[in-house]
């Protein structure tokens, strides 16, 4: 190896250390959003009992349910894609001096119930940001009061549940990778099949 790929090797390793630093700060925080929302619930649920007949204030459900969601999803989609990146553009490259590095990035794709683990983790996802806020706005459908302020903000709220919900199924990664390891594409392999 010269110096010139020795220092492009170190480059591209504390890059990878600088990606899982922030993969791994990333996890963390999405993570807790999911007990900031809980208790983000519970307080609206609490308010809205010891007010009696004001239901209107499980409209603040929603709102919060759905700005956490939002950040969760935003990072989850980013710790997803650092794995991407690391699979697809970091891997290859190093694969040209070294086979088999970072193996673990695409070798926890490969498990057989992958599937299962992510479609249940959608399911957490949607029932904790999406169908909770949605039972919140059917509670205040059914009990009001029904000014028009409330029905058009529980309308609002309705189409933003909605776009999250389908923002979290579209971005749910539900694939599994080969459990056999794949060739790395990188320009000598590609090179050699032809």
């Amino acid at each position: 190896m010269t110096d010139s790929e020795i220092s492009i090797e170190r480059l591209l390793i504390v890059e990878y250390e600088r990606l899982k630093e922030e993969q791994k700060s990333r996890i963390g925080f999405r993570d807790n959003l999911i007990y900031a929302t809980l208790g983000s619930m519970a307080a609206v649920i609490a308010a809205t009992l010891s007010s009696k007949g004001h239901a209107n204030l499980l409209l603040l459900l929603p709102a919060v349910s759905t700005v956490l969601g939002w950040t969760y999803l935003v990072n989850d989609e980013k710790v997803s894609a650092i794995g991407t990146y690391i699979r697809e553009t970091l891997r290859p490259r190093f694969a040209a001096h070294h086979d088999g590095v970072f193996g673990w990035e695409k070798a926890h794709r490969g498990d057989r119930f992958r599937r299962s683990r992510k479609v249940l983790q959608l399911v957490v996802d949607l029932g904790t940001f999406c169908v909770s806020a949605l039972a919140a706005l059917i509670v205040y459908w059914v009990n009001g009061p029904w000014s028009w302020i409330f029905l058009s903000v529980s309308v609002l709220e309705l189409l933003v549940v909605a776009l999250l919900a389908v923002q979290m199924i579209r971005y749910a990664d539900l694939g599994v990778e080969p459990a056999a390891p794949v060739a790395d594409k990188t320009p000598e392999t590609l090179e050699s099949q032809s």
